[in-house]
């Protein structure tokens, strides 16, 4: 039987703990740069930014900056202030572990339209979530042997964060998927898009927190315990950007206009500018609805039949006499 605690395989672990660290830094690097390009647009202004966004921002840059100081600290070889690092790297990771579940939580009060009840349950949910993790950044870290190392640490509290953190992932992966599943007025593109693409990415996040869960209870030793730790917060904040950017992506290529058929998009653009049903009884009668929204803010310049610019009220569509340009030539 294997001897998780001897000295040989915490070396072994140690070493393939710190291979394993430097292929993910990698694996996040690739996806940071591959979509940079998104956040170029709202940086150099081609983009109208919009408030969601900050989480997403503070998300995806606070696991580049956890995972340098991570490599920092596996490659330092001068002695440094291990306890400064060490923090520095909790309160990161820990920020993007809780933002990855806000922005996911987003999605999902989108798709059920800000339903008071939904959100008023995330928002308790997020908060509990952040006095966890809060609680987890507490941890002792020393120069030892010429290396920094974690002296100390609350297992307990940790374990119970990504047991809250599953938890939390499997709610709101069930919220949207029956949402997504089982829509109020059918099915909108915004539903479609996410049904179709979009819930596994709430999957992956959950399955990530789920492994993360299992190697901590199971405690083989102080290396394996928290080995899909790092692993559990890149997946999900990987998938947490992907869907705001799929989401942006999809509602910010129209008017600024908000539709009840495509549900609440939380400030982003919606590209659907009229929402028509059309129901035909029997019978000589047809019944149209429209439910038109428009910009308040939006100006319209109005032109006669004569290519002139018309004021405010003097637009008659009968009274306009069509100059001899517009006439059609006679065939």
């Amino acid at each position: 039987m294997v001897d998780w605690h001897s000295q040989t395989m915490l070396v072994a672990n140690a070493e393939s703990f710190s291979k394993f660290m430097h292929v993910l830094f990698g694996l996040y690097i690739w996806e940071f740069v591959t979509s940079l390009d998104f956040d170029w647009q709202f940086i150099s202004g081609k983009r109208r930014f919009r408030w969601p966004l900050i989480f997403y921002f503070a998300g995806r840059y606070s696991l580049l900056f956890a995972l340098i100081g991570i490599s920092i600290a596996l490659n330092v070889t001068a002695e440094v202030n291990c306890q400064a690092l060490y923090t520095f790297n909790q309160i990161f990771g820990n920020t993007a572990i809780g933002l990855a579940s806000i922005n996911l939580s987003l999605r999902t009060m989108a798709v059920w339209s800000q339903n008071k009840y939904v959100v008023t349950a995330l928002v308790l949910i997020i908060l509990g979530h952040w006095s966890f993790l809060l609680h987890g950044i507490l941890l002792k870290a020393a120069w030892v042997d010429g290396e920094c190392v974690i002296i100390y640490t609350d297992n307990r509290i940790l374990a119970i964060t990504f047991i809250y953190s599953m938890a939390f992932d499997f709610t709101v992966l069930c919220l949207t998927g029956w949402k997504l599943a089982f829509p109020a007025n059918g099915r909108s593109k915004l539903i479609k898009l996410i049904f179709g693409d979009g819930l596994i990415y709430f999957a992956i996040a959950f399955l990530a927190n789920l492994m993360a869960t299992i190697f901590m209870l199971i405690n083989l030793n102080a290396v394996l315990s928290i080995i899909a730790n790092v692993p559990a917060a890149i997946a999900s904040t990987i998938v947490a950007c992907r869907v705001v950017r799929r989401l942006t992506n999809f509602t910010s290529q129209g008017p600024e206009v908000f539709t009840s058929t495509q549900g609440s998009t939380l400030a982003f653009r919606s590209n659907a500018s009229t929402n028509r049903r059309i129901s035909v009884k029997k019978g000589d009668s047809v019944h149209v609805q429209m439910d038109t929204f428009a910009s308040p803010d939006r100006s319209v310049t109005e032109y006669d039949a004569s290519g002139k610019i018309v004021k405010d009220n003097e637009f008659d569509p009968e009274a306009q006499v069509i100059s001899n340009e517009f006439k059609r030539p006679p065939y």
